[in-house]
């Protein structure tokens, strides 16, 4: 039974990492387009985790290579400044095509959870009663 439970948690961990792949640059990108200031990694990932319910939970150091893309990718702008307690932080903001790009994934994301919930709705009800 325990082999059964360790391969049930090792799937499971498998699609979490997957699912949070494209996710989390969703997430990101919403939060510092709902940001009235620019935010560094720690105070975004807090946010997250404020109203996460722990889907992100220990995983903030997986924020800071996102980050960087979106970054890279001219979605988002950041600079560096010095800290009154620690080192320099990296506050990030928003640009223009990164509001762009959001609202497009918004729209992607909302047509891939309906489409997913539509199958998940019409397959599993049938499968719990075999």
């Amino acid at each position: 039974m325990a082999a059964v439970v360790t391969e049930l948690e090792s799937h499971l961990k498998k699609f979490e990492k997957e699912l949070s792949a494209g996710s989390v640059s969703l997430v990101l990108l919403a939060v510092l387009a709902g940001a009235e200031e620019p935010m560094y990694g720690y105070l975004i990932a807090k946010r997250l985790a404020d109203g996460g319910e722990g889907v992100l939970a220990g995983k903030q150091s997986a924020l800071y290579p996102v980050l960087r893309n979106l970054s890279a990718a001219g979605l988002l702008d950041s600079e560096v400044e010095p800290s009154v307690a620690g080192p320099p932080r990296r506050y990030y903001r928003i640009t223009e095509l990164g509001r762009a790009v959001l609202k497009q994934w918004i729209a992607s994301w909302a047509t891939t959870r309906d489409f997913v919930d539509s199958v998940l709705e019409r397959n599993t009800s049938r499968g719990a009663k075999s």
